[in-house]
């Protein structure tokens, strides 16, 4: 599985549902079950399912607003991107790993991450 690393105000939104988009510079093809980590902590806090990638236009922006909550005049990317995000699970104790040097968007996980089943094990 691999970890999507997010600023840990966004990260909070994402893991409970009231943000289900997360907007980024570019396109993504994964799919599937992904961790959630809060940038700077070490720490897996839960999972999301990542189901689509949806390029943004200012026209389809603020009609999906209650998506992503944020202002397009805050973004810097060219074509903002929404990775769309359902089915949030917040482990109960978050599960830390070995963050690789380098690494700033995603951390491939080991699989102790995450078949504890976000119990801490």
């Amino acid at each position: 599985m691999d970890g999507l690393i997010i600023k840990p105000k966004w990260a909070d939104m994402v893991l409970s549902g009231f943000k289900p988009w997360e907007i980024r510079g570019s396109r993504t093809h994964k799919r599937g079950t992904i961790g959630i980590i809060k940038s700077g902590s070490g720490l897996v806090y839960g999972t999301v399912e990542l189901v689509g990638c949806v390029p943004l236009t200012m026209y389809n922006w603020y009609e999906n607003n209650d998506k992503h909550h944020l202002s397009y005049a805050d973004v810097d990317y060219k074509t903002p991107y929404a990775w769309v995000m359902q089915n949030p699970v917040i482990y109960p104790v978050p599960i830390p790993y070995k963050h690789p040097q380098g690494a700033v968007i995603w951390v491939r996980l080991p699989k102790t991450v995450y078949q504890g089943g976000g119990k801490g094990e």
